[in-house]
């Protein structure tokens, strides 16, 4: 539900209220001793803020960043296939025999 700014004509005072879309905007003032007549100004919107595990600061970085990031990477990381020869026992025929 948006915020809306609205204006009081009579005493001057500037106010925010939370209302929703489908509510008509407000006619007088909020103040019980005013209750002069309110016009709602125009906003400006607000900046959109992604939060949550979907959105990351690198999917909108530049190309030349991106393929610095992938080279770094690379770098650190060895290819998959290089740790997985590493990493496997050699098997010998006496082994496959004894069986």
């Amino acid at each position: 539900m948006p915020t809306y700014e609205y204006e009081c004509a009579k005493c001057g005072k500037t106010f925010e209220l939370f209302q929703s879309m489908k509510d008509a905007p407000l006619k007088t003032c909020i103040e019980e001793t005013c209750k002069g007549e309110v016009r709602r100004l125009l906003g400006t919107g607000a900046g959109i803020i992604f939060k949550g595990s979907g959105f990351y600061q690198t999917d909108y970085r530049s190309t030349g960043y991106k393929e610095a990031a992938k080279s770094e990477t690379a770098k650190q990381n060895p290819p998959a296939t290089e740790k997985k020869a590493e990493s496997k026992p050699a098997s010998s025929q006496s082994d496959k025999t004894k069986k």
